[in-house]
């Protein structure tokens, strides 16, 4: 959906759901004022039993300039719009929700739009976007509007919201994972000052005690050094304080911190220790039962009620609690971690496989940044640290991954191509030079090149989950699943990778 197709509806409300949040405050005030600049009869509405009460959001409401209002009858929604009682709105957008949802009151109106990032609950009228990947609303709101020309740090107080709407949702940015809610953090311009104030009033005394006693309950487990704490129902912030209070004890690697809530379980999980990526361990937990997601410190998910009952599973607190102690101890009982400048690959059980001639994608590191330049390519995938060097070649694979290869090793691979090189992914891979901040997508750059079929490797199928610390990447570890395969290169032993099922099926042969 675009945003100019809701431009032929004069009489329209914008609607979040009851008892708002940040984010739902920030992308319904961003959707309105995008269509005030359209001069359309706009209204920006929540309803359900309680008005706003917690001080950070009120104080958003007061300092950013949020004209939001509390309705509970259709009356007073066609009142606002200066509509007949009898009337309709011509147009309701429900924001960070979904029309018809047990979290949203009911209004009437003409034609219904959706924008939200949660899950598909239901049939989703015609003018929808929702994208349950983002970690908020307002990530999917600032894309949308920049596809209109619609540029949110022109004005400081919108930036400054849709940063703090993206900032609670994903616990501090804890839970973010996406490129393009990445790129909207690092790109907008805010408040510090403002957003200080906010998260200075974002605990009340009530939110203090629940984390204080759910610290007394902390359970550890020394074998693989970590905790799981339960905590009451909180906002999502007092859970990572929560963690990050865990995580300063001593012998504390890592940690899972939750909370239960009628229709699900929130978590926030810590990690100190390169060897467990927190975003890792959080999809884990909520693999086939949620999301999880964000960076290799800081994670969290949701657990879904429907989900965790398809399972068989009572919806009680001893279940719960049962179900993150299994998840955990599965999580440390199956790995098997590799430290590719100190392993010595048994070959003797691996099979050699030959590059298949295949089309790719290649940018030679210079043509982007100076030699000598550290930098972070970020991808769909997540974000791979790269020191550029005179002869670094950034290859593109078949589903748009990053990964580089020095000159030598691409000329004895590769044949350069005078076609145009055509990205197969749905987000273009960017590079920032982490000395100045500046961010340029490398696509521009790319050129074709034909894997010449002579490139061989050993490689053998993993039955275990696998984390290889690569020789160039000591720091962080690429996950294999049952399934996937580790590969050695066939003339450098100490060079060990993960290659994903599906594409090694696509790039390589038995020889």
């Amino acid at each position: 959906m675009r945003l100019s197709q809701l431009l032929k509806y004069e009489n329209i409300i914008v609607q979040c759901h009851n008892n708002p949040d940040a984010d739902a405050l920030a992308s319904g005030h961003a959707i309105t004022q995008f269509l005030k600049q359209h001069g359309k009869n706009v209204r920006f509405v929540y309803g359900g039993n309680f008005e706003i009460a917690k001080s950070n959001l009120k104080l958003m409401v007061e300092d950013l300039s949020v004209k939001i209002h509390y309705v509970r009858y259709q009356d007073q929604l066609n009142e606002l719009l200066g509509i007949g009682r009898e009337d309709l709105p011509d147009l309701l957008i429900t924001v960070d929700s979904q029309y018809g949802e047990g979290n949203i009151q009911h209004f009437d109106a003409k034609n219904i739009a959706i924008i939200d990032h949660h899950q598909v609950s239901g049939n989703l009228p015609e003018l929808s976007e929702v994208r349950s990947y983002q970690a908020s609303c307002a990530t999917v709101v600032w894309d949308l509007l920049r596809q209109e020309g619609f540029y949110v740090d022109d004005d400081l107080k919108l930036s400054t919201a849709l940063y703090y709407g993206l900032m609670t949702d994903s616990n501090n940015f804890s839970e973010l994972h996406h490129p393009l809610d990445l790129d909207m953090r690092d790109e907008l311009k805010y408040s510090p000052s403002i957003v200080t104030k906010f998260k200075n009033s974002n605990i009340s005394q009530a939110e203090l005690r629940i984390a204080g006693i759910a610290l007394l309950g902390s359970e550890y487990y020394a074998d693989n050094h970590y905790s799981i704490v339960k905590s009451d129902p909180c906002d999502p912030n007092v859970l990572g304080i929560i963690s990050d209070m865990l995580l300063e004890v001593e012998d504390v690697e890592c940690c899972l911190v939750y909370s239960i809530h009628e229709g699900g379980v929130k978590i926030s999980v810590r990690s100190c220790v390169k060897e467990v990526k927190a975003d890792e361990l959080a999809k884990f937990i909520c693999q086939g039962v949620g999301d999880g997601g964000g960076h290799n410190i800081k994670a969290g998910g949701s657990i879904r009620r429907s989900l965790l009952e398809k399972q068989e599973m009572d919806y009680t607190p001893a279940t719960i609690q049962q179900f993150f102690r299994t998840r955990m101890k599965q999580y440390f009982r199956d790995n098997i971690i590799i430290y590719a400048d100190k392993y010595k690959a048994d070959l003797s059980t691996m099979n050699v496989y030959k590059k298949k001639q295949i089309h790719l994608g290649y940018v030679k590191g210079t043509d982007v940044v100076p030699a000598g330049t550290k930098t972070i390519i970020r991808t769909l995938e997540g974000d791979v640290n790269i020191a550029i060097e005179e002869d670094t070649i950034i290859m593109i694979g078949i589903r748009g991954e990053i990964y580089p290869v020095n000159l030598d090793k691409f000329n004895s691979s590769y044949k350069m191509l005078d076609e145009k090189y055509t990205y197969p992914g749905e987000y273009a891979p960017s590079i920032k030079n982490i000395a100045d901040g500046m961010s340029i997508n490398i696509l521009p750059f790319a050129k074709s090149c034909l894997s010449t079929g002579t490139g061989q490797i050993y490689a053998r199928e993993l039955t275990s989950r696998t984390k290889v610390f690569t020789r160039w990447d000591p720091e962080r570890y690429y996950l294999g699943r049952p399934g996937d395969y580790m590969a050695v290169s066939y003339n450098d032993a100490s060079d060990v990778y993960i290659i994903e099922r599906d594409i090694f099926g696509k790039t390589y042969e038995i020889k």
